[in-house]
């Protein structure tokens, strides 16, 4: 099943505990100094981790989602094995670095670190290579650095300087690698089918200064076959957009056919008209017999669909001045104007008394459509809020699609999470950032993305953006500031030292 190397020495399991007697502030202080001097080598590693192209793909061979990502993979395992740390692999689904510090007949106890290695697609429109490591005024650009390779790579170091200082912690620690967490956690479930979860733990892929509640998070996608037409009217060939359900459409582009030339002319002005009205990138040229038309949005995460600028629902906007000689093709873009269009809590959707007290309102992100001249396939993703539940999200779309031609395929699903802020591991998480950073005024919070957390129990999201930090995951020129990196490499390994000591 798996591959697992142990490379501890029993000297340093045996290494003499220079920290008996020291206060925790002391102790503090000594573990920032050594991730101080660890400043380049962080830096370093994480600029040759963003250079590997670790998108998740189809399945080659014995690596089930494709080599770009297994090579991700690789590079931790093949450090980690290096710098002493036992490794696992659990048949390449998924695997661990472990420092395990005690020694005894019975399993004991473990923190995990749940992070992830793949990232989404690029996008368009970027200003620095996307898989660059490129550093530019205190900034690493590149895919994934803020999410979630920049805080994967903190987490490391923050166990390896525990690790090299000879600190003695009382439980294990072991950093997960997820490897298709951005597209369907099947990694995730075949790990735990193999290997036994921690007991406890974080994972470094959301916000400072903890978050405790996730919102449920529901992907589906609406579907609906067109019927055939005998017109020679205005034709929709094909309208493509979008790169993910969880990312805001920053690209769109439909082909447009007509026999009648006169109706290009008027469509470029229709196009004219709104991107002066309304200040959308939109175009429009003539490809071959066809006209084409391209909208340029905002990519954003899809948990916080506000901002970014959907692209799909520019070009839907337009297309719903046209025309169609195909009755079902024209009803289903009158149906995404009038019940999707720019409304980002899916109140037009049914979604209106999907909200709550404690995480406000369902949020709604149009991720993907692919839509022909025969057929329509629209993938919505939704965060819906703490103390509800997807069939409440399912319900209410298909009351507001019912008595239509079109279906709801449910694609998936993660429910949502909530840990009381007064619970020992959030009080732990809180006093040791409002240390750190000196923001006393701080509170855990509940937000839309769903993060490994959802996995396992006792786990809830610990970083790595931090308060008034521009969020840029899922966007183009995604970065991380170098200081923001060092600093949550220093929060992660005090953290792991308060609860493990």
């Amino acid at each position: 099943m798996s591959e697992d190397k142990n490379r501890n020495s029993e000297a340093d399991l045996n290494i003499d505990n220079e920290f008996a007697g020291k206060s925790d502030e002391e102790i503090a202080e000594i573990i920032k100094s050594a991730v101080e001097d660890k400043r380049d080598d962080i830096i370093s590693t994480l600029s040759d981790f963003i250079k590997i192209e670790s998108i998740a793909g189809e399945a080659e061979g014995d690596l089930p989602f494709g080599e770009n990502v297994h090579r991700a993979f690789s590079f931790m395992l093949d450090m980690a094995e290096r710098d002493g740390f036992k490794t696992l692999n659990a048949d390449n689904y998924g695997g661990n670095i472990r420092w395990d510090r005690k020694k005894t007949s019975e399993r004991d106890e473990t923190m995990g670190i749940l992070c992830h290695i793949d990232v989404v697609p690029a996008g368009k429109f970027w200003d620095y290579e996307p898989f660059g490591g490129e550093i530019v005024d205190g900034k690493m650009y590149g895919r994934g650095t803020a999410d979630d390779k920049g805080p994967t790579i903190a987490s490391y170091f923050a166990l390896k300087c525990l690790k090299d200082l000879g600190i003695k912690l009382s439980k294990n620690v072991e950093i997960i690698l997820g490897l298709d967490e951005e597209t369907k956690w099947s990694g995730m479930d075949y790990y735990l089918s193999k290997v036994d979860a921690p007991d406890f733990g974080f994972t470094p892929d959301a916000d400072f200064p903890v978050v405790n509640g996730e919102k449920g998070v529901l992907t589906f996608s609406l579907a609906q076959k067109f019927g055939k037409t005998q017109s020679k009217g205005i034709s929709l060939k094909s309208f493509k957009g979008g790169n993910a359900s969880n990312m805001v459409a920053d690209y769109a582009r439909a082909v447009i056919n007509s026999k009648n030339k006169e109706d290009y002319q008027w469509i470029r002005e229709q196009v004219q008209s709104l991107a002066s009205s309304e200040g959308f990138e939109l175009q429009a040229r003539g490809v071959g017999q066809s006209l084409e038309i391209t909208a340029k949005g905002i990519s954003a995460h899809g948990s916080t669909p506000e901002k970014g600028l959907n692209a799909i629902s520019v070009i839907m906007q337009l297309l719903n001045k046209i025309p169609f000689d195909n009755d079902d093709v024209g009803d289903f873009i009158k149906f995404y104007n009038e019940h999707i269009g720019f409304d980002l809590n899916g109140e037009r959707l049914g979604l209106i008394g999907v909200e709550d007290e404690v995480s406000g309102k369902t949020t709604v992100n149009v991720g993907v459509i692919d839509m022909t001249q025969d057929a329509v396939k629209l993938t919505v993703n939704t965060r819906y809020p703490v103390t509800k539940t997807d069939e409440d999200v399912h319900g209410a779309v298909a009351d507001t699609i019912r008595g239509k031609a079109m279906g709801i395929i449910r694609e998936k699903h993660m429910a949502p999470i909530y840990v009381p802020e007064d619970s020992p591991l959030i009080q732990t998480f809180m006093k040791v950032y409002k240390e750190a950073t000196g923001d006393f005024e701080a509170k855990p919070k509940i937000i839309g993305g769903g993060t490994y957390s959802r996995a396992m129990k006792n786990f809830v999201a610990y970083g790595g953006i931090f308060p008034g930090e521009e969020e840029l995951a899922h966007q183009k020129n995604e970065y991380i500031k170098i200081d923001s990196l060092i600093a949550m490499t220093k929060i992660y390994a005090e953290a792991i030292y308060r609860l493990c000591k």
